[in-house]
């Protein structure tokens, strides 16, 4: 192993797919004097054993148009460093069993006009023709997405990591960080067991560590990980290397093709948080969990249906590898807002192949440009506060986050895990008032007051909802009346 230098402008802690590609789009913006550190080997955490799925339509544009540029920047990276990613475009058929789910793919098609992205409506037999071995006689139709793809997650993080190389990043494996060094507010360095490094910036890519490693300096990064399931089949006949993706979400299921065979996974409504962040063994390196057949059951009760062709296949491996998840299901974006020069990317929530070349980008942007280069706001880091670090919170947010991977993303759906949290002095009495309470930064919070008689409950659908006629009520009665509101949950400023 070469030796550590004495110092970098840029450190970048852990060499998954996200921390490759962050090295490898700072280098290509100039700043070339980078340090990549990995405790094990490159994409020996969680990305050797992602599925690799790259769905390029998100719920937002910003998130939309980095996976687009992931599967560009996937599919061109060969021709820049000689390592193939394993990238292709077989496109994507996602499935509705009822006619709520239907409603949903239909928004996701609006939207993917919105955002110029090709997606075409299919009845159940044009899925059929997009999916030869697909079960059709419950569906309500789908959705067809031909620029989706896949590509080797492992692949991809060697190619990245090449391409930083060449411009001069340095990258050193079977190092881990023990400690990170501050002055006057920001980062000043990172201390390893191979010795310590001064760096102007510090980059925390350390995956399902990135927790531990902020709670080092006192920043909040909000991650837990769960245990995610997938198994490999035998080959099957009529399954070729241009199979789309499947995506049965009513079922809770997705599938892609793999050597012949199938890659079957998927996100169950109720999941298995594992060990708290500051608990992962070390060293954890290439590793699984145990298998769990009883958990993985409604997955493969719902594959089964979905493609009766399984029922006569074998299985040639099952995998059950940890993955780290958000409270609120979006990745962590950007510079911490009580460290300068300590910048974070971390709590892919299962989506990092996807979004790692577009999320590096944008960071890297961030680094050297001082500014989020884009609308990241959903992302950014910021919007967390302390307590959302809480490793007990965290457990319990995260088993309903990964289950809602797949549920109808209702409008207006709220959280139902982790609370309550914090309480007004007055909570009681808003409770008795028939309030239905929302969580806002912990807080329970009214968001509207059922009559006598009625359960402050909302009633999901995409109609008008229920509690609008309520909320009308409390309209007219603030402005004709006297209303009292109850303000812990609200925003304070303080003007001197």
């Amino acid at each position: 192993m070469s030796q550590l230098p004495d110092r970098a402008q840029v450190v970048i802690i852990g060499g998954g797919i996200v921390g490759a590609s962050v090295a490898y789009h700072l280098t290509h913006l100039g700043m070339t004097d980078v340090v990549v550190i990995e405790q094990g080997q490159l994409s020996s955490g969680t990305t050797w054993h992602a599925a690799g799925l790259v769905g390029q339509l998100r719920a937002t544009e910003s998130g939309t148009r980095l996976v687009q540029y992931s599967a560009r920047l996937y599919e061109t990276l060969e021709t820049e460093t000689g390592l193939g990613t394993g990238w292709k475009q077989c496109g994507g058929v996602t499935v509705a069993r009822t006619p709520e789910r239907m409603v949903q793919l239909l928004r996701t098609a609006a939207a993917a006009e919105a955002f110029d992205l090709e997606c075409e409506i299919l009845t159940p037999a044009q899925a059929l023709d997009r999916y030869p071995i697909l079960e059709t006689s419950d569906l309500q139709g789908a959705i067809w997405l031909p620029l989706d793809g896949t590509a080797n997650p492992t692949d991809v993080t060697q190619s990245l990591a090449k391409g930083a190389r060449m411009l001069g990043a340095r990258v050193f494996e079977r190092t881990r960080v023990t400690g990170i060094s501050t002055q006057g507010g920001a980062v000043t360095g990172v201390t390893t067991d191979q010795g310590h490094i001064e760096a102007e910036i510090v980059v925390n890519c350390a995956g399902q560590w990135a927790k531990a490693l902020g709670d080092l300096v006192g920043v909040t990064v909000p991650l837990h990980s769960a245990e995610h399931f997938y198994v490999v089949t035998e080959q099957i006949d009529g399954v070729d290397r241009m199979m789309p993706i499947l995506r049965d979400p009513d079922g809770y299921t997705y599938m892609k093709e793999e050597v012949g065979g199938l890659v079957v996974g998927g996100f169950e409504p109720v999941a298995k948080p594992w060990v708290a962040p500051d608990e992962i063994p070390y060293p954890f390196e290439f590793q699984l969990l145990d298998e769990d057949w009883d958990h993985f059951e409604i997955l493969m009760e719902s594959a089964l249906h979905r493609l009766p062709v399984l029922n006569r296949t074998g299985i040639k491996k099952f995998y059950n590898g940890p993955e780290s998840f958000t409270p609120d299901n979006q990745f962590i974006l950007g510079e911490a807002p009580t460290l300068r020069n300590f910048f974070v990317a971390a709590g892919f929530n299962s989506v990092g192949i996807a979004s790692a070349g577009g999320a590096g980008k944008v960071l890297a942007e961030w680094i050297v440009g001082g500014e989020p280069p884009s609308d990241l706001v959903s992302v950014d880091i910021r919007r967390f506060a302390p307590f959302n670090g809480n490793n007990s919170w965290l457990r319990d947010r995260v088993g309903e986050v990964l289950g809602l991977h797949y549920a109808v993303p209702w409008p207006n759906r709220e959280f139902q895990t982790a609370r309550p949290f914090r309480r007004s002095p007055v909570h009681h009495l808003v409770e008795a008032a028939g309030a239905g309470f929302g969580s806002r930064m912990g807080w329970e919070r009214p968001n509207f007051f059922a009559p006598k008689g009625q359960a402050p409950v909302i009633d999901y659908s995409w109609g008008k909802q229920n509690w609008v006629p309520w909320v009308d009520d409390e309209q007219r009665a603030t402005r004709s009346a006297v209303a009292r509101y109850d303000p812990p949950s609200c925003g304070k400023l303080l003007v001197k």
